[in-house]
């Protein structure tokens, strides 16, 4: 049987979305996030040493890091579904993307969380100084690199929809964060192309279903 240790509203529900798209049996091993912090609880910790969701558990094998597990999981489940012809463009995209999500895509996010969260969280004295300095960092340098990075997923989905061919894939499984925040933080939402990707993942009755499972989910 597989294991996912889940962290609530986090990146790991891109798995559970994955393993429902494939009929996978699954348990679902649920942690909640500390309510000051919103870090992962240090329980984590002893499936891997990191203390990050989500982590794959079957047997004696454990796979952490949403890319490794996706592959993980096309390798030895899929039965050849979710991922294009080997030697295939569309198979090159795929691996493309499966790297790029986390690699490329998120640092930026993540910035923008970070230093949106910096003023909120300083004391009330420094507040205003503490939120120049970050409002600077955002406008001079993280937004432009945002913008980049909408604009690039955008161009990508013109052509079919998708981001490694004409179907659906784990592609847009593991693309779907990124997209869905940057829709709630940076404005990707405006973008056609973007706003239609999420409104037909959201549609997938695979997706309903990893939120059953997963719980509340803030980019749903």
């Amino acid at each position: 049987m597989i294991k996912i240790h889940h962290l609530e509203d986090s990146r790991s529900q891109r798995i559970l979305w994955l393993l429902e798209e494939l009929g996978l049996d699954y348990e679902v091993i649920r942690y909640e996030r500390d309510p000051q912090t919103r870090l992962a609880p240090d329980a984590l910790r002893a499936i891997h040493p990191l203390g990050k969701s989500p982590v794959l558990e079957e047997g004696d094998v454990i796979v952490a890091e949403t890319g490794a597990i996706i592959e993980y999981v096309i390798d030895t489940h899929a039965a050849g579904r979710l991922k294009p012809a080997a030697g295939t463009a569309d198979q090159r995209a795929w691996t493309y993307w499966m790297h790029y999500a986390e690699g490329s895509a998120m640092p930026p996010l993540l910035m923008k969380l970070v230093f949106q969260m910096l003023p909120q969280n300083a004391n009330p004295l420094v507040r205003p100084v503490v939120k120049a300095i970050t409002s600077k960092a955002e406008n001079g340098f993280i937004d432009p690199r945002l913008k980049e990075h909408i604009e690039f997923w955008e161009s990508s989905l013109a052509s079919t929809g998708w981001f490694a061919g004409s179907d659906f894939t784990a592609a847009d499984i593991i693309m779907s964060f990124p997209l869905e925040a940057a829709a709630s933080r940076s404005g990707a939402a405006h973008y056609p192309n973007i706003s239609g990707f999420l409104t037909r993942i959201h549609e997938r009755p695979a997706y309903k279903r990893a939120l059953d499972r997963g719980g509340p989910y803030a980019y749903a």
